[in-house]
């Protein structure tokens, strides 16, 4: 996975302490490897091959027979008790063995459904808004930019009071003003792009006042 630098943290940092200068919002930028290990959709492709397996023996019964022969020789025909005893063998076999090669996680997550990794990339993101920004600015302004970069996906988690004056447009806009860089290997350019536009967004609807302190830090999270 791509690593951020202190150079990038700093930049960011500086980006959003620009932002903030404007407006009473509050932005937080989050990075992450993997929003979710899923270690499920491991556990459910291994008992698929089991399943796979166990349908091929009942399609085709002399298969546990080829494979008793092709290990012990031919000289006698497999007992009742042999052919189940060699049936769970190859069973745990297929299980561990899909475990095992899936134990790699690009591929584990090659074969995660995108809508699966879109749902789990928005619950942990509004997971780590709810610990992070939620409610804690006096005028309910907090932002969360989420970007996960195993599965390629970000989100825009965002207070009850900029909810109610953004519309869903604006953070489209948003959305391609970080993902467009990102995509060309350009992180931090995306970050940075991003928290320029939520910074012009912010001082339209929430202009600095006097009494605005700065309530979250101002840096980029590696989770």
């Amino acid at each position: 996975m791509y690593k951020l630098t202190a150079e990038d943290h700093e930049r960011v940092s500086k980006a959003i302490a620009k932002a903030e200068e404007r407006s009473d919002g509050e932005i937080i930028a989050v990075t992450t490897d993997y929003s979710d290990k899923y270690h499920d959709a491991a556990l459910h492709y291994a008992v698929l091959a089991i399943i796979v397996m166990l349908g091929a023996v009942a399609v085709w019964p002399g298969l546990l027979d080829w494979w008793y022969n092709l290990i012990f020789g031919g000289w006698s025909e497999p007992s009742l008790q042999a052919r189940y005893t060699l049936l769970l063998f190859f069973a745990l076999v297929k299980f561990l063995g899909v475990l095992l090669i899936l134990r790699w996680m690009p591929l584990r997550l090659a074969l995660v459904p995108g809508s699966t990794k879109t749902r789990r990339v928005r619950r942990r993101a509004i997971d780590i808004y709810k610990a992070g920004a939620e409610r804690r600015t006096i005028g309910r302004t907090g932002i969360l930019i989420y970007l996960s970069m195993g599965e390629h996906r970000a989100e825009i988690i965002h207070d009850d009071a900029i909810t109610e004056v953004v519309d869903e447009e604006t953070w489209g806009e948003a959305m391609v003003a970080l993902l467009v860089p990102v995509k060309e290997g350009r992180i931090v350019d995306g970050i940075v792009a991003v928290i320029e536009e939520i910074g012009d967004v912010l001082a339209i609807h929430f202009p600095k006042t006097s009494e605005n302190t700065n309530e979250i830090p101002d840096k980029l999270i590696e989770l």
